[in-house]
């Protein structure tokens, strides 16, 4: 999370035993049933090819959704994201119907999974198996990440201040580590560098003091073990990879020692240890999603160190470059007045591209968000659409429609974060009964949530469904080229348009009118299944309108092979719908324009729209 963007690596030091491997016990689960209103080229793995995640068909596949969630942080429900599994299906068919989400980056607690070293808790890891199958049965994919934050929260004492999450009490008693104190601390990253019993719990893990590397790597392949053993394959197709680390940082640089050594020597090869590990639990198809230096990006120049896993050579198909972003000026209160406005991330997320290139692989998000409560929540709503604008696309909106072949690749990423508990927790903070927790996240006075509960237990969104429910290519059948989406979300009663269609396009201005519009141009492959993008729930299907060359429609019929413009529900039956373009060709240049914006359109509208969506096209592609 943010909190002066000083984060805490959400550590999730694992452990190993030091006469072997720990084994987990326990049956292969059943076969599970494919999920529903899935279509026969849905529920294949994902792998990693030309720096791109890809799918059985070819098809690059792009994952967006959320963090589930700050709730493994706590001890209320035992390090787990939802207090039971109907939570977590409930959380699940919101993720999609809400949310728009096709992926979930799910936490786990090392501390839960190995509370007594050498020794995996299964009860712990079958509660987990059975959460995280709530959303692959709804045709959502996971990502685990063992997560921490200030290395454990058995670090900090019954009247801190400040907690932390990751690491087992018996690897702090390991250390005996001095008394926890952050000095003049006003946000909680701030012990991340600031903190000695942190920042040396740190540095003995990164070094492999008391085993505790070791015992890390253990847990984690008794964990992955785990979860091949009883997930069914059709489940199992649906993990997307593992993100091994959280925010991860030194703690304290060795003599001698700068930010870009200690990731060569030290964090790089923590993750080919984690690699091996992967390949030895049955997980040699997926990814490791690797992490640099938790301040490689920041954007407060003072914070910033050199990283991004340099000297890692070409992570290739095994790894997925893998990172967060948080606006810490916007955060501080006093580094950025005024709001976010249109391109605002493009050079911080185009920075992001541009190293996941150069490393020879595909990128990834998994954190991003912003305070929805206290001084600064009222550059959440430009904020945040600032950094949807810039994974959509790296040039900003006003210049778009002129150099829509600069946008680079649609980035994948997930929000911080998804916890339908936000206001409702009973946290004894540090298991300290006189501060009991319940306002917000319910950790480090945190307030990130997308979602809540209303009184009568429905998932709500805490968020402009505008914003958060979106158009996007979840698979291209080929190459994309550009991609854009227009959200018109809000910021109170302020519709925010920062991508207008240009008056050179006039019918496609008025087509579009007032409504929401997503525009994806791609070169065609040589599989047969079609292009997909997320429908909205702001785009029912008798208001939704699409102009492509490969056909022109206003409210898009079901879909069938013989139908190349067409809509069907996405798996899972969760209601949300998917917009399913087909072409019959390799190596030509498509393009769909889709928009909720003028109802029953005529035919001239559409087709003058046509003629100068394809000029345009032409011209710039």
């Amino acid at each position: 999370m943010p909190n002066i963007r000083a984060r805490v690596i959400d550590c999730l030091v694992v452990l190993v035993v030091l006469c072997g491997f720990l084994t987990v016990a326990g049956a292969p689960a059943a076969t599970a049933a494919t999920p529903s209103d899935s279509l026969w080229f849905d529920g294949t793995p994902l792998t990693v090819q030309n720096g791109r995640f890809t799918d059985g068909q070819g098809r690059e596949v792009v994952l967006r959704g959320y963090n589930v969630s700050g709730e493994t942080k706590l001890e209320e429900n035992g390090g787990l994201p939802f207090a039971s599994v109907a939570d977590a299906q409930k959380s699940a068919t919101a993720v999609r119907a809400l949310g728009g989400g096709n992926a979930v980056r799910f936490l786990l607690s090392w501390a839960h999974a190995e509370p007594v070293r050498g020794q995996v808790d299964t009860a712990y890891l079958a509660a987990v198996t059975d959460q995280m199958r709530a959303f692959l049965d709804a045709g959502i994919r996971v990502y685990p990440d063992f997560h921490q934050d200030l290395y454990s929260r058995y670090l900090f004492n019954s009247g801190s201040w400040y907690t932390g999450d990751g690491a087992p009490k018996w690897a702090v008693d390991a250390g005996g580590y001095p008394k926890e104190s952050c000095g003049i601390c006003l946000l909680w990253g701030q012990n991340i560098t600031q903190n000695a019993a942190v920042t040396k719990a740190d540095s003995d893990f990164w070094h492999n003091a008391y085993g505790l590397q070791d015992a890390f790597l253990a847990t984690a392949q008794s964990t992955m073990s785990y979860l091949v053993q009883h997930l069914s394959g059709t489940e199992f197709a649906g993990v997307a990879g593992f993100d091994p680390y959280n925010e991860p940082y030194a703690g304290s640089y060795d003599s001698g020692q700068t930010s870009r050594t200690w990731e060569r020597d030290l964090l790089w090869p923590f993750y080919q240890r984690f690699r091996a590990r992967m390949d030895a639990a049955g997980w040699q198809g997926k990814p490791a999603l690797v992490e640099p230096n938790l301040f490689w990006n920041a954007n407060i120049d003072s914070q910033k160190q050199e990283g991004g896993l340099l000297d890692a050579g070409t992570l290739g198909s095994r790894y997925v470059f893998n990172t967060h972003f948080y606006d810490q000026k916007a955060i501080s209160g006093i580094l950025m007045w005024g709001k976010a406005a249109d391109g605002q991330y493009a050079s911080d997320f185009g920075t992001v591209r541009d190293r996941a290139s150069a490393a020879g692989t595909t990128a990834l998000v998994s954190e991003f968000g912003h305070p929805l409560s206290g001084n600064v929540s009222d550059k959440a709503p430009t904020v945040l659409k600032a950094m949807y604008q810039a994974l959509d696309s790296r040039v900003p909106g006003a210049s778009w429609w002129t150099k829509p072949a600069s946008s680079g690749p649609v980035l994948s990423g997930s929000q911080w974060q998804w916890d339908i508990y936000n206001g409702r927790h009973h946290e004894l903070m540090n298991d300290n009964p006189g501060k009991v927790v319940t306002a917000g996240d319910g950790w480090n006075d945190e307030d990130l949530s997308a979602v809540r509960l209303d009184d009568s237990g429905t998932v709500t969104l805490r968020q402009d469904a505008r914003l958060l429910d979106r158009v996007y290519p979840s698979a291209t059948a080929g190459s994309t080229l550009a991609f854009t989406y227009e959200d018109r979300s809000r910021d109170g009663s302020t519709t925010l348009t920062w991508n207008p269609v240009p008056s050179s396009l006039p019918n496609v201005a008025r087509l579009v009118g007032s409504g929401q519009y997503g525009v994806l141009v791609w070169r065609s492959g040589d599989g047969t299944a079609p292009t997909e993008l997320h429908l909205p729930a702001s785009f029912p299907a008798s208001a939704t309108t699409v102009v492509s060359d490969l056909g022109t429609v206003t409210a898009p019929p079901a879909y069938t092979a013989s139908t190349p413009v067409g809509v069907a529900p996405e798996p899972g039956g969760t209601g949300s719908r998917r917009l399913l373009l087909t072409d019959t060709d390799s190596g030509v240049l498509h393009y769909a324009l889709v928009t909720n914006g003028a109802s029953a359109p005529s035919a001239d509208l559409l087709g003058a729209a046509k003629a100068e969506l394809a000029a345009w096209a032409a011209a710039r592609f």
